[in-house]
């Protein structure tokens, strides 16, 4: 009997020779990234899109743009040696908000401990309070001397 396998490692052999297998070797981008070009960097930069062999990225600010325009050989280097294959061509830098950073799936978390069944006490076990009447006649009142 076969163990189970991991769907990450199923969905390549799934996608090989489809028109999907282009754009799921294109996601691995996102995945890469923050490790690829570095956390200063990918805290003020995040890619975007990607089209044709162009990555679009987005920015947080004109001088981070303007930084990272000098660097656009070096970012295709870092993040295409971690993909594996010269899969980007050039890289667009945009002015804008960040995506969200990719963050892989949560390993498992294990079941919760199953309680242990409580007794359940009968009626006769539980203590109760006494039940007591108390009277439907209005309080008597002394009259107080005044003195």
């Amino acid at each position: 009997m076969k163990s189970p396998s991991e769907l990450s490692t199923l969905l390549p052999t799934l996608f090989t020779g489809k028109p999907l297998e282009k754009r799921f070797r294109e996601s691995i981008i996102w995945r890469v990234w923050d490790k690829a070009v570095g956390q200063p960097i990918a805290s003020k930069a995040r890619p975007a899109a990607f089209r044709e062999g162009t990555l679009i990225v987005a920015v947080t600010s004109p001088p981070w743009m303007q930084q990272l325009g000098f660097l656009k050989r070096q970012l295709m280097d870092a993040v295409n040696g971690a993909l594996g294959e010269e899969m980007i061509t050039d890289i667009h830098l945009k002015a804008g908000i960040l995506p969200p950073p990719y963050f892989p799936p949560p390993p498992p978390r294990a079941a919760p401990p199953v309680p242990s069944p409580r007794k359940r006490r009968t009626v006769s076990e539980r203590r109760r309070r006494p039940f007591t009447m108390k009277s439907s006649a209005p309080p008597s009142f002394t009259a107080v001397k005044s003195g």
